[in-house]
Parts: structure tokens; C-alpha cells; sequence
């Protein structure tokens, strides 16, 4: 229980500052880096789900305007929402995958921010593959491989050289293998190749 309100409140946190991010033009991205994003399977479905809660909240207002009790708390609950899938999709735009000269940072919106150094990292290659849903660590024949699927889609296989402990949205856990999406693969493996050959 713990871990799941912890896991909940670094959303939060998250929401918010990365539309802080998106408003002051501050992507987390490393001088010297390249940003990769990885949203466009998810932003038509982001952008009607973000449209149609906006639009609710003024069409349910108007149901139940005459009773003040049941407005208010449906009112802030509905700004909240739109709030939290804006911050979510900003997540996505502000926090783009980086490759640069200290390695490769895969990243999910707010929730995940994955440090690979080159040291650690022995091959990238392009890999696509659909994902199960959960869970999101498996075994694999390259050995335990975390997922960063975008719609259960990946493109990128990373082969790390020895087992590495990371802390993951679900925990820390020891990981040899990271799968990825990216929406410019063959941008993405051409900065990788500028680093390592």
C-alpha cells in the first residue's frame, strides 16, 4: 500500500511540473544531448480523451447546478482531471528519451527516467516488438528486459554488459536488457552511433 501512494504521489508531483516544463520551455534534456520523443502512437488518444473531459465539465455543471453539495466537489473533480491528462501528455513532450555524451536516458512522462552510461551499455539495436500489458520486466533470451512500451509497441533493444540495479516505476529491480519506443528510430540509432561504434 505504501508503494502504491508513493508510486501515485511522484505522478502527482509529476503532473505538475511537467506542465511547469511545458510553460517555461524547459525540457529535460542534458546540454549536448538529443531528444528523441516516443508519444506519437498515444497523442490522438491523449488529445480526444483531454477534449472530451473538458467538454463534460461545463455539460455536467449544468445537470447539477441546483444542488451546490454535489457541483462543487464534481466541478474541482473534473478540473483535476483535465489538470493531471494535460501534465501527463506535457510529461510526454517535455521528457523526451536524450542520447548524449554520458549514455542514453529512457524516459516515460514523469514516471520513469532510466540512466544508461555508456560504460554500461553494449548494443542498441532496432528491435521492434509488441508487449504484453504486464508485466513490465521479463525474461527474455537477452535476460530480464525492462519494457518502456508506448501502446504496448517497442522499437529499440538496448543490451546492457552486466546486470544492472535500477529503480523502475514498480520498484527497483536487476535488469540486463531495456526495450523502447521512439518515434525517430533511425534518428535515435544514428546519435547511438556517434557514441559508441
Amino acid at each position: 500500500m505504501r508503494a502504491f501512494a508513493r508510486r501515485a504521489w511522484i505522478m502527482e508531483l509529476g503532473v505538475y511540473q511537467s506542465i511547469y516544463r511545458l510553460v517555461f520551455r524547459r525540457p529535460r534534456v542534458a546540454a549536448g544531448a538529443s531528444a528523441f520523443r516516443y508519444h506519437s502512437p498515444v497523442l490522438t488518444l491523449l488529445v480526444i480523451f483531454i477534449v472530451l473531459s473538458a467538454v463534460e465539465i461545463p455539460i455536467v455543471d449544468l445537470i447539477v447546478h441546483r444542488w451546490v453539495w454535489v457541483r462543487i466537489p464534481i466541478l474541482v473533480l473534473g478540473i483535476w482531471g483535465v489538470t493531471w491528462m494535460l501534465g501527463l501528455l506535457f510529461g510526454y513532450l517535455t521528457r523526451p528519451h536524450a542520447v548524449g555524451p554520458e549514455g542514453i536516458r529512457v524516459r516515460q512522462g514523469a514516471e520513469l527516467d532510466l540512466d544508461l552510461p555508456w560504460d554500461v551499455v553494449e548494443s542498441v539495436e532496432r528491435s521492434p516488438q509488441r508487449v504484453d500489458k504486464a508485466p513490465a520486466v521479463v525474461d527474455e533470451p537477452d535476460g530480464r528486459t525492462f519494457a518502456a512500451r508506448i501502446a504496448n509497441e517497442t522499437n529499440v533493444l538496448i543490451r546492457l554488459e552486466h546486470p544492472l540495479d535500477v529503480r523502475l516505476p514498480q520498484g527497483r529491480d536487476r535488469i540486463e536488457a531495456v526495450r523502447l519506443w521512439t518515434d525517430d528510430l533511425d534518428g535515435f540509432l544514428s546519435a547511438v552511433r556517434t557514441h559508441i561504434p
